[in-house]
Formats: structure tokens, C-alpha cells, sequence
């Protein structure tokens, strides 16, 4: 691992570090010296085969007792939609925000007062966690914004509820078609009745608010300081939207971005791109394509073969006894599939439930048998219902995930008292199943569902606790080792990218996070409590000190 060392001065480290080093590489795990030369590392080992590498003009750092590893990596998530619903055009009434139901009520009421004409828009509804909100039926939206237009955006962004204003300013009516992968819900007459669910309804109602406009930089910005301060150096934009492409590449180009961002396109009906795999740079590179198969287990739109539970809480939603349904068939998942496939994209699939998994395997089977590839690395997302031999199919296929693990910390009680019971709840986001299946997985936040937290998703996935303190399926606990890989050198895997980032070696960017200890000597309860005292973008300091 280490890189030898010259007499010209040119070939000396611009930062060396000394102290306890994660490197997250199978060749040499652990190191107590790294050099970084030009942002990419030069040399990792021991402190003696290091030394030679420091010159009159080399920074060097005794870490002391905290612990350098390779940048967390978000392999899912939505930085550019977070960026907008975080700015100020948006309210935030996320559960992280605003956990009461009368405050959240209040907030709505007190934005349509002062956006006017403008019209509102709220994003973070959840009736799951902020127990005791109002049905938001048309009726109810219309008496809170009876003249000017009204969006709430669900915590899952796969429900937006309108009012009539804003169905009159999106051009929505009865008449209007149900768009291919979504719908509008409707009474008993057929009428709208204030909701659409998935991307392309929730985009027709409340896009223009989603939409970033000539500040995008500065919203950028302010999002990459909050990846930054999680550690993370490279995040996945999972529902890019190319229109966006130039505003994104001015961007990048003005140096705004301190994050590296990697691009999977939103599938459409052309079922074609005008970009290729692998297009752009090591800052900003497109990699696949995204698409969904099946919704939210909190909005009852995942297909299971197991029903919800009977509860309040489902009553309260209309889902009690349903076992939900997907969004396209298996021969819409197979053609859209097939068509980017073929141009050498890598997909990546949104599948909650195990009957939409089924479904999407079976599609995807068939996909690999006309178009054989040896590494396609084809994803499914977010997982919350994947069964121990789904996990073992998808290995034997090729097949990777990447797991909300994060469920647990926010809904793990809810999973299992008011939605699924202990077997199906409980099992949620099974980590030791995707272990044990041979499975290279990852985990994610799917910001802005919830706030990416690197160091949260490597605890919730070794202790598996809910907000109660009761451990959900206590076998689908992981060493903490295994956990640091899906935020690691794994994700980086998944992306295409592991021969520059996700690990420490000679060559690697220098992007790195430091923690005041070392995960691997934290006892699980203790995980979340470590800090992050820097992120480093290559070799550059983006966030704390270093």
C-alpha cells in the first residue's frame, strides 16, 4: 500500500496524517500514516515508510485520538430536490421539524396567510408520526386555502395533496389522463379529490415549486454543507431530471460543489437519453437510470404479499387489510428495462414490497437472459420488505441493494404496532439477511425522507432499536465492520466507482471523514454518539478542522 518515496521535492506530500486510519481496503485495513499529494493519496501504511514523504511545504497532522476513514458515501438520495424543499421557497414540516400535529396544522394555516397569491407549499407530512393530523381531503385543503393555491407534499414524496386552486393552476381536471407510473385519487363520482401519488402526479401538481430557478448555486451550496457535516463526500441524485444538466454544470464549474454527485435519470416514456453511461467527470458523472416499481409502505402503495394490520392507524389512511399494489407491471419494469439496458445503463429500481421485488427480479431475469452482462450491478432501493431468499435470488443474479436501514430509528415501532405485526414489521430492512446472502449492499437516507446520517444508519443496522428500545428481528443485526462497507467502499461499488474512492489507497481521491473515535472500537450503543470533526474533498477541508 505504500507508495515510494523521492529526493525531488516535487514528489513531497502536501498533507501527511498521522494516527489510527480505517482504510476500508482488503490489502492493508489498517494504517497509522496517510500523505496526500495534488487531492489523491500518495502513500497509506506506517509512520516510517510514510516520514520520507514530508517536506519543508507539508502540512502535518497528529490526529490524536480520533479516526480517519474514506468519506461516507449516500448512495440514494434526492440532493437536488432537498436542496429546493430546504430553501425558502418550500415550508418545512417534516417530522425531524415539526413533530406535533396542531404545530404542523398551525404552520400550514399560518403559510397560506402569508405566501397570498403566491400560493403555499409544505413539505413533510406524515400522519404516521405526527399522530393526530386532519384527512387532507379537497374539502379540508380548500376551507384552509379557499382562494389561492395549496401543496402538501407527503414525508415520502410519493403523495402530494392539492386543493382546487392549485389543480386549476397545474391544469388538472377529472378529464385529465392518469399518467403512466402515477395517479390522481378520486371520490366516487370520479372527481379529484386532492391527492396524487408518485412521481409523475405529484411533479404535475407541485413541479413548479420543485423546480430550482438562478439560485440554484446557493441552494446547492447550503446542501452540500449539510452532507458535508455528515461526513459524506459523494451522494447519488436518484431522481435527476436533465433538464437541469446545464444549470448543474454551471455549477460545478463555479466550484460550489463540495459534494460529489452521481446522476441516475428519471425513466420516461421515450425510454431513452440523450446522455451516455458514464458521461461527465469525477465530480459530476451520470450513472444510471432510475425507476419505480411500487410506492411508500406509509401511504399503503407497496405490494406485499402479507396484508397491513387492522389498526387505528391503517383505518385512519384506508389501508387496513390491503396488500397495496405496484405502480407498473412486469412487463412495463421488463420494457423499460430492456430499452436503457441495452444501451449499457445501470438501472436502479425503487422496490419496498416483496411482491414488487418478485416482480422486478422476474423482469429482470428475463432482461439478463436476452442481454447478458457480466457486471451490471442492477439495484433495487430501499428493500423494507425483501425476504431472505429474494436476497439469495438477487445475489445468485447479480443484484445489489441498497437498504433504508433508517426506517428503523423513525417508524421501527410503527412498522410493527400499526402497520405489519412483529414477522413482516420487525424484519424490516433486513441487513443480516442481505449478510448472509453474499449480498455488496448499501445503505441510504433518501434525503429529504430523512436527514442523512451516515453514522446513524451503521447503528440502527448493528443494533436494529426503534424509538421504544425494543431490538426489531435481533438476527438481522450486522458487525459494525460489515455496516462501515454500505456506507463505504461498497456504496462506492454500487456507483462504479471503487477504483477511486470508497477505500484508502495510492491513487484513491483523498476524500475523508474524521471522527472523534474509531467505529470499530465504539461499543453499538455509543455509534451515534462519535462526532464528525472534519470532512476532506480532496485533501481539501470542507467542513470542521483538520
Amino acid at each position: 500500500m505504500q507508495s515510494p518515496p523521492s529526493g525531488h521535492p516535487s514528489a513531497r506530500a502536501d498533507l501527511v496524517l498521522f494516527g489510527d486510519i480505517v482504510t476500508m481496503h482488503e490489502a492493508l485495513p489498517r494504517a497509522d500514516a496517510l500523505a496526500v499529494r495534488d487531492g489523491r493519496i500518495v502513500a497509506v501504511g506506517d509512520r516510517s515508510s510514510v516520514e520520507p514523504l514530508v517536506g519543508a511545504g507539508t502540512r502535518t497532522v497528529d490526529l490524536g485520538d480520533a479516526c480517519v476513514l474514506p468519506g461516507f458515501i449516500e448512495p440514494h438520495g434526492h440532493p437536488l430536490e432537498e436542496a429546493v424543499v430546504l430553501g425558502p421557497a418550500i415550508v418545512d414540516i417534516r417530522p425531524v421539524t415539526v413533530s406535533d400535529a396542531d404545530a404542523v396544522v398551525r404552520t400550514v394555516h399560518e403559510t397560506v396567510a402569508a405566501r397570498g397569491e403566491a400560493g403555499a407549499t409544505l413539505n413533510g407530512w406524515d400522519p404516521l408520526l405526527q399522530k393526530g393530523l386532519p384527512i387532507p381531503t379537497l374539502d379540508w385543503l380548500d376551507s384552509v386555502a379557499p382562494r389561492h393555491p395549496l401543496v402538501i407534499l407527503h414525508n415520502s414524496g410519493h403523495v402530494a395533496y392539492f386543493n382546487s386552486a392549485a389543480a386549476t393552476r397545474a391544469g388538472i381536471t377529472r378529464d385529465t389522463p392518469e399518467p403512466v407510473g402515477g395517479s390522481y385519487g378520486r371520490n366516487g363520482t370520479g372527481d379529484l379529490d386532492g391527492s396524487a401519488y408518485e412521481v409523475p402526479a405529484v411533479f404535475a401538481v407541485a413541479g413548479a415549486a420543485l423546480t430550482p430557478g438562478d439560485n440554484l448555486a446557493e441552494l446547492l451550496s447550503a446542501e452540500c454543507a449539510r452532507l458535508n457535516a455528515a461526513g459524506i463526500t459523494t451522494i447519488a441524485e436518484m431522481s435527476f431530471d436533465p433538464r437541469l444538466r446545464p444549470a448543474l454544470a454551471a455549477v460545478a464549474a463555479s466550484g460550489a460543489l463540495t459534494t460529489r454527485l452521481r446522476l441516475y435519470e428519471m425513466s420516461t416514456a421515450a425510454l431513452t437519453s440523450e446522455a451516455s453511461p458514464g458521461d461527465g467527470d469525477d465530480l459530476v458523472r451520470q450513472v444510471g437510470i432510475k425507476v419505480w416499481s411500487d410506492g411508500s409502505p406509509w401511504v399503503g402503495n407497496i405490494a406485499t404479499r402479507f396484508p397491513y394490520l387492522d389498526t387505528e392507524a391503517t383505518r385512519g389512511l384506508g389501508i387496513a387489510c390491503s396488500h397495496g399494489h405496484a405502480n407498473y407491471t412486469g412487463e412495463q419494469i421488463h420494457d423499460i428495462t430492456s430499452a436503457y439496458f441495452g444501451k449499457g445503463w445501470q438501472l436502479a429500481c425503487h422496490a419496498h414490497g416483496d411482491e414488487a421485488i418478485t416482480m422486478v427480479l422476474d423482469a429482470w431475469e428475463r432482461v439478463l437472459h436476452e442481454q447478458p452482462r457480466p457486471d451490471h450491478r442492477l439495484r433495487l432501493e430501499h428493500v423494507g420488505a425483501m425476504r431472505p431468499d429474494q436476497f439469495r435470488r438477487a445475489a445468485e443474479l447479480g443484484v445489489t441493494v441498497s437498504i433504508f436501514v433508517d426506517h428503523l430509528h423513525y417508524w421501527g415501532d410503527v412498522l410493527v404496532d400499526d402497520l405489519f405485526g412483529p414477522e413482516h414489521g420487525g424484519a424490516w430492512a433486513a441487513a443480516g439477511s442481505a449478510l448472509a446472502a453474499g449480498q455488496r449492499f448499501s445503505f441510504h437516507n433518501d434525503g429529504p425522507v430523512t436527514p442523512a446520517n451516515p453514522l446513524r444508519n451503521i447503528a440502527d443496522a448493528v443494533t436494529r432499536r426503534t424509538p421504544s428500545g425494543r431490538v426489531a428481528a435481533p438476527d438481522e443485526r450486522i458487525p459494525v465492520a460489515a455496516a462501515l462497507r454500505a456506507q463505504t467502499v461498497d456504496a462506492a461499488w454500487q456507483l462504479f466507482d471503487e477504483d477511486s474512492i470508497g477505500s484508502l489507497f495510492p491513487g484513491a481521491y483523498a476524500d475523508l471523514v474524521v471522527l472523534s473515535g474509531n467505529p470499530l472500537d465504539t461499543a453499538p450503543a455509543a455509534l451515534t454518539g462519535l462526532e464528525i470533526r472534519a470532512t476532506v474533498l480532496e485533501g481539501r477541508t470542507v467542513y470542521g478542522a483538520l
